[in-house]
């Protein structure tokens, strides 16, 4: 059941953040993942979901945005030094050598006529830093993307079905920066941690930079968290509280039409999440397994930002492809903007 195909009213009430029954979160849950439910739209076989938006034409569109050449990375670098504090066995990054130039200059490498090398080996999880969540990342009542059983997807073996590497040619379009924290707090830029965004905020703040929200975009949410985190010290910014979507952003999200979304955030959405019960990310089982949506957590977002104010513009061509990891539910990423 589409969002096409319920009342308007009950759209209205589920885009409202003052509708949420705080006390029953596998309701407010339940409502959102039938309304938005894209199973079955891009086809029984469909690995992809929302990336589906993503076509020829529309990365023809996205290069025509380029006119300077000038390139901005939004990723944090890849080393201990990072945000992960060992929530369900997530670790920063162990960067070890195996070959050095001490080896070199002690000539026990064993190679001929004066040669040396360096070589060397990391060991991390895969969304320890900038990443995007796979189709195989999160279930809803033990279904998988595209109303597949979660056991029959991601098995020991890997995400046997929607694995990451389905998406490794995909994920070049139109990128949309919309920098809620400047728009809502002009003077900081950092919208404070616990802020619930709304489908109005998103909408509002593409309203104030003059920039449209087009089918098979990827849009950049910046909320301002990672800027303090990386002046600050990172604190709780790994799984504590954090401005992010709300849950009500569900209705905004598949009614746009957009290929993913990517925040400056570690989970995405407001923490603590909206109920006064126990929840856990709820706009993630409405968004992954429901509506087949890409997610991207841990972007570096503020040079982008900055960048953005210099051209005048929020839009660029965004190239961020995900590694080829067969099975991998998801993905480090450098994501790439190009003005």
């Amino acid at each position: 059941m589409n969002a096409s195909t319920t009342s308007a009213g009950n759209q209205g009430s589920l885009e409202d953040p003052g509708s949420i029954d705080r006390r029953d979160p596998e309701a407010e849950v339940g409502k959102r993942a039938q309304a938005y439910r894209n199973w079955g739209r891009w086809g029984d076989d469909d690995v992809l979901g929302t990336l589906n938006f993503i076509d020829q034409a529309k990365r023809i569109e996205a290069a025509a945005l380029v006119r300077t050449g000038q390139t901005v990375s939004l990723s944090l670098p890849f080393e201990m030094d990072g945000p992960q504090k060992g929530w369900r066995r997530r670790t920063n990054p162990v960067h070890t050598m195996l070959d050095t130039g001490t080896d070199a200059e002690a000539a026990n490498q064993g190679f001929p006529h004066g040669m040396g090398g360096a070589d060397d080996v990391i060991a991390m999880p895969l969304q320890c830093s900038t990443q995007w969540d796979g189709l195989g990342h999160i279930f809803d009542h033990g279904h998988a993307w595209n109303g597949r059983r979660s056991g029959s997807v991601v098995t020991s073996e890997g995400d046997l079905v929607t694995g990451i590497e389905h998406t490794a040619d995909v994920l070049v379009s139109r990128g949309v920066l919309l920098d809620v924290g400047r728009h809502l707090e002009p003077e900081s830029t950092e919208l404070p941690d616990s802020f619930a965004i709304t489908g109005e905020h998103l909408a509002a703040t593409a309203a104030a930079q003059g920039v449209d929200i087009r089918r098979g975009d990827i849009v950049l949410v910046r909320t301002g968290q990672l800027t303090r985190a990386l002046r600050d010290g990172w604190g709780e910014y790994a799984g504590g509280p954090a401005p992010g979507l709300s849950l009500t952003c569900a209705g905004w999200i598949h009614d746009s039409d957009i290929a993913a979304i990517a925040t400056d955030t570690w989970g995405f959405e407001v923490r603590p999440n909206e109920f006064d019960v126990p929840a856990f990310q709820p706009l993630h089982q409405v968004a992954i397994p429901n509506m087949g949506l890409t997610i991207g957590e841990m972007w570096k977002l503020d040079e982008l930002a900055q960048t953005c104010l210099g051209e005048g513009r929020w839009d660029f061509l965004l190239s961020a492809p995900s590694l080829p990891i067969t099975g991998a539910v998801g993905t480090p990423v450098n994501p790439i903007a190009v003005f």
